[in-house]
């Protein structure tokens, strides 16, 4: 292919030319990339010679028009989603301005000539993401950032569960908390519960039914054989090693799990097929659909591999005849298995009414936001989503990030994208379904890393992520898409918007509604001065950290410099500066605290001569609580001084990642003095701020 073919072909698939590195300075992507591109990717839908694409989106009040492509006359119909119809004719190569009034919603536009009949998806969107009253009414809230699998309890079995997010809800609703954030709580794989990051997920439309509270659930507490298998002294003495256990056992927790969980399914299999709960259970299967039973099979069937550790991976190391969920091998297994598939789609069916208790009882404790969930930028490669669907993910790429400062090579992550020209062949359906999976039951759904709305780093199989390119996404139709489904759930969206961020999209985001994250590490300005509190925008929502960043003791005290350097993630001496930059940081929060009277005047001025601090860690807090930000987020880890992190970037064998335990039980957090002392002055200053613009 000659150069300005190759040019001109990248570009018409959305593949950018070049890139602006860290420096600034602008990169070309080698033809190689994008030959290697080009052939991964699903050839634009050209070929059924539509008049009209597979999808018109519109959002606002921008103008309803379709130009057809063809010639001659056309007669259409449009279907509005309430069922009205409209027709007419019109003519190619005209605009054709749709009927109105149309509402927002999904509405299908059928042209006819002929014989022929072709279908357009009309979608119709509001211009902005939902804000819940109380935000609009310019009030501040705030809210705890939890890694659920992360907390204690003295009724947990060793994971935090949805009996302790219940709790977590009552608890800070009490102290004049809002909402509690979560950490995905994509599915992951039961058979193999050690692949536990919750960010490389099996499915992002089902739940990880680790976080079953089995002791909540009836036919467990009903069936003499569970409660047997549960009041043995082998249960109790496993339940209490993984309880007591400094960093989850996944492993022994799900063993645990599942056997109980075994005994409770034979007794629920024994009730009347007409009393409610059966009945329950059989909507949300028929409503599930494939995308439902196939998650379902696929947990059966690794579950019934792991016993050959070389196929644990997942269905990439699975003979090929299994590679597939409609080969005739996995048909005949479903055909051969319908009661191990209904466990697994029971365990969903318990996890979603558990995750729904929870969120009704926000509702009802009068929490604005109650519940934010949040999604993954992709599933594995050995996902139960890329074995059943495999046209939609482009397998021979994954996606990850430029090289930067810290990582010379770039980041690969090991996700394979959604291409996106089969999600326009598609009308969007599968954006819309995940959307819909995960704004269900919660007030906010963040994001992770929500330039992939814009773009995603695409590198080829087999290459370092420096081999990459840019591939870009349909940003304002996704956005329309997301303001449409986030009106219809009463959802409000955050997007995490850190690290290099296009400025294209920053403005899209704001112009849609999209809250921005604000971390306090990260809110320097250029004379490395810290943002003051009322300079935050309102339309964010500030935090210490993330589960990516050191926690606040640990920053104060570089001690995630010191482990970054044990497991040898800096090259040479870079760990120096990093020191160096870390202490004038330091210093630039210390006065930046100082002026906004968060210490007392007589506190010492010098942050080098300064320790973490109760007194300290309130001051931040205090500061924090004055930002203008809509919400504030804050982690239990930084209300007990924790100092390890819970995750370690670019490390995989070298850290426990997603493992390490809060310090204490949830009991012991709300009855310790420090913390309820701490919560209160949030409280009050979210509270005594809310009339700020």
């Amino acid at each position: 292919m000659k150069q300005n073919s190759l040019d001109q072909a990248a570009r018409a698939a959305g593949i950018s030319l070049d890139y602006i590195d860290v420096n600034g300075r602008k990169e070309a992507v080698s033809d190689e990339t994008k030959r290697a591109l080009l052939a991964v990717m699903a050839e634009p839908q050209k070929a059924s010679k539509s008049p009209l694409p597979p999808v018109a989106v519109f959002s606002g009040s921008s103008k309803r028009q379709l130009t057809p492509q063809g010639s001659g006359t056309y007669s259409w119909q449009l279907q509005t989603e309430k069922g009205k119809q409209q027709s007419g004719e019109l003519t190619a190569g005209e605009p054709f301005t749709l009927p109105g009034p149309l509402t927002q919603g999904y509405h299908q536009l059928t042209l006819n000539k002929g014989k022929k009949s072709w279908q357009t998806q009309i979608i119709v969107a509001p211009r902005r993401c939902y804000l819940p009253p109380a935000l609009e009414a310019g009030e501040k809230r705030w809210g705890a950032l939890v890694q659920l699998y992360t907390v204690r309890s003295e009724q947990n079995w060793g994971i935090g569960d949805f009996g302790d997010l219940y709790q977590l809800l009552v608890q800070l609703a009490e102290r004049g908390g809002d909402f509690v954030g979560l950490n995905p709580l994509h599915a992951l794989y039961p058979a193999s519960a050690g692949f536990a990051s919750p960010y490389s997920p099996s499915s992002r439309r089902w739940l990880n039914v680790i976080y079953i509270d089995v002791s909540q659930v009836d036919d467990f507490q009903q069936s003499a054989a569970a409660q047997k298998w549960w009041k043995s002294a082998k249960t109790q003495k496993a339940l209490t090693k993984a309880r007591e256990a400094e960093q989850v056992d996944y492993d022994a927790v799900m063993a645990l799990k599942l056997a109980a969980l075994r005994h409770a399914w034979t007794h629920f299999q024994a009730r009347d097929s007409q009393s409610e709960e059966p009945l329950s259970f059989a909507a949300f299967v028929r409503e599930g659909g494939d995308s439902l039973r196939y998650q379902a099979a696929y947990d059966g069937i690794q579950l019934e591999r792991q016993a050959d550790k070389s196929q644990q991976g997942g269905w990439p190391a699975w003979p090929e005849a299994w590679r597939n969920s409609q080969s005739p091998e996995v048909q005949q297994w479903c055909e051969q298995h319908e009661e191990e598939i209904a466990f697994w789609q029971w365990l969903q069916w318990l996890a979603q009414q558990q995750f729904s208790g929870c969120w009704a009882h926000s509702q009802a404790l009068g929490m604005s936001v109650g519940l934010y969930r949040d999604l993954a930028v992709g599933v594995a490669e050995g996902s139960a989503e890329t074995w059943h669907d495999p046209e939609l993910y482009r397998l021979k790429a994954s996606v990850g990030a430029p090289p930067d400062r810290l990582g010379p090579l770039g980041q690969n992550w090991g996700l394979p994208p959604m291409d996106p020209h089969v999600m326009q062949a598609r009308a969007y359906q599968p954006f819309i379904d995940m959307l819909r999976a995960n704004m269900r039951d919660c007030g906010a759904l963040r994001i992770d890393h929500v330039m992939s709305l814009l773009r995603l780093w695409w590198v080829p199989a087999g290459e370092t992520a420096d081999k990459g390119a840019y591939v870009a996404y349909p940003v304002n139709d996704l956005l329309a898409i997301l303001a449409l489904e986030s009106h219809r759930l009463r959802c409000m969206v955050i997007g995490e918007d850190l690290g290099t961020v296009p400025q294209e999209i920053v403005s899209l985001l704001r112009k849609s509604g999209v809250f921005s994250w604000k971390v306090l590490w990260f809110e320097q300005e250029k004379d490395q001065r810290y943002r003051a509190p009322q300079d935050y925008p309102r339309q964010s929502i500030a935090s210490a950290s993330t589960h990516d960043l050191p926690t606040l003791t640990g920053f104060w005290e570089q001690g995630d410099l010191e482990l970054g350097e044990k497991l040898g993630l800096y090259p040479g001496d870079a760990v120096k500066a990093l020191h160096a930059q870390r202490a004038a940081q330091k210093q630039a929060l210390l006065d930046a605290l100082h002026l906004a009277g968060a210490l007392p005047a007589r506190t010492q001025k010098k942050a080098e001569k300064l320790t973490m601090t109760p007194a300290l860690n309130r001051a931040i807090h205090r500061f924090l609580a004055d930002t203008d930000s809509a919400l504030l987020g804050l982690q239990p880890e930084d209300w007990l001084g924790m100092t390890t992190p819970v995750n370690v970037p670019g490390t995989v064998d070298q850290y426990p990642n997603w493992r390490r335990k809060l310090s204490k039980t949830l009991e012991a957090i709300f009855a310790d003095k420090e913390v309820n002392a701490l919560l209160k002055v949030v409280s009050q200053q979210r509270q005594s701020g809310q009339k700020g613009q």
